[in-house]
């Protein structure tokens, strides 16, 4: 960590075809081993199908998705004297869009569609009509938030 404050943040490239900042995150979260153009042929084609799908403008219907993934509290543990507190706190807006998008990508991988562009775009499609793997991590990262409330005072 460099002494004079925090780094500074890169600012994320949009994507080529959509001129989108939060499409490129999804591409590069999607990406492996450095394959960016077998990421963006994934996502754009899973972008497609979500659109057809969902009769919606393609870059619309991801950020519909993302807009219904996004968490808005989470837990972290908070140790006080000898036991462990799971204790809520509200979530940055950075923060909120990462998860969003890890989450659509992680739950996507697992569906069981043959082609990783139909596994995306179902999820997309999943989330906009909120079901599916992304939406209920995010449904279960709320209700856990809901049942430690009590420990709020515990914030840091």
């Amino acid at each position: 960590m460099p002494r004079k404050g925090p780094p500074s943040r890169r600012p994320v490239v949009p994507d080529a075809r959509y001129g989108d900042v939060i499409v490129s995150s999804v591409i590069n979260k999607l990406m492996w081993d450095g394959k960016k153009t077998v990421a963006e042929g994934i996502m754009y084609g899973a972008l497609e199908l979500a659109a057809s799908r969902s009769k919606v403008e393609p870059v619309s219907a991801l950020h519909r998705a993302i807009e219904a993934v996004k968490p808005l509290v989470e837990v972290k543990s908070r140790r006080v004297g000898g036991a462990t507190y799971q204790v809520p706190i509200e979530i940055t807006s950075r923060r909120q869009m990462s998860l969003a998008v890890r989450w659509l990508v992680e739950h996507a991988r697992k569906r069981s569609e043959n082609t990783m562009e139909e596994r995306l775009g179902s999820e997309i499609v999943d989330a906009l009509n909120e079901r599916g793997g992304a939406y209920k991590k995010r449904d279960e990262t709320h209700r856990m938030a809901e049942a430690n409330k009590a420990f709020a005072h515990y914030r840091w």
